[in-house]
C-alpha cells in the first residue's frame, strides 16, 4: 500500500490526461469552499452543489441513459442539506445503477446512520469535524480502487 504522499503524487489525472473531476454537495458555505480548495490543490476539477437540489440537477444532467455519469469520478456529499440528502442522492444513484464512488460527510453520524450509508454502498462517512487530509486520502484511494 502506498504512504500518503505517494498516493498524493498520483491525484487528478486519469490515463487519458483528462483531470479527475470530483463534485462536492456541502450546503455550508465554509466546508464546501474548504474541500473544494484543497481537492483543487491536489489536482482534481471541482464542480460544487450548494444543497441537495442543485446537487440532483447536476447528477441528472451528465446521466446517460445506461445510467453511467458522464465526466464526473467522485462524489462528496453532506448528508443533511435542503432537498435532498446524501442519503437520499446515494439511494437514488444506486436505483439507476450509477457506478460513480460516494463519500459522504455528516455532523449527525451515529451507528445506525453509517450502517445505512455502508448499505447504500458509500466508500467512506466522514463525522465532522474530520482532517481535511483524511478526506483527501479517501478520495485518492476510491477513485484508485
Amino acid at each position: 500500500m502506498p504512504s500518503s504522499s505517494e498516493l498524493f503524487t498520483l491525484r487528478g489525472t486519469t490515463m487519458t490526461s483528462r483531470p479527475l473531476r470530483v463534485l462536492v454537495a456541502e450546503d455550508d458555505a465554509e466546508m464546501r469552499a474548504l474541500l473544494v480548495e484543497a481537492l483543487r490543490g491536489d489536482g482534481f476539477e471541482v464542480l460544487e452543489a450548494r444543497h441537495g437540489s442543485e446537487l440532483m440537477q447536476l447528477l441528472a444532467a451528465r446521466l446517460d441513459e445506461g445510467g453511467e455519469l458522464r465526466m464526473l469520478d467522485l462524489l462528496v456529499s453532506d448528508v443533511r442539506m435542503p432537498g435532498w440528502s446524501g442519503l437520499d442522492v446515494l439511494q437514488a444513484l444506486r436505483e439507476v445503477h450509477a457506478r460513480i464512488p460516494v463519500i459522504l460527510i455528516t455532523a449527525f453520524g451515529d451507528a445506525e446512520l453509517h450502517a445505512r450509508a455502508r448499505e447504500y454502498g458509500a466508500c467512506v462517512m466522514f463525522d465532522k469535524p474530520f482532517d481535511v487530509d483524511d478526506l483527501r486520502t479517501a478520495v485518492v484511494n476510491a477513485l484508485s480502487g
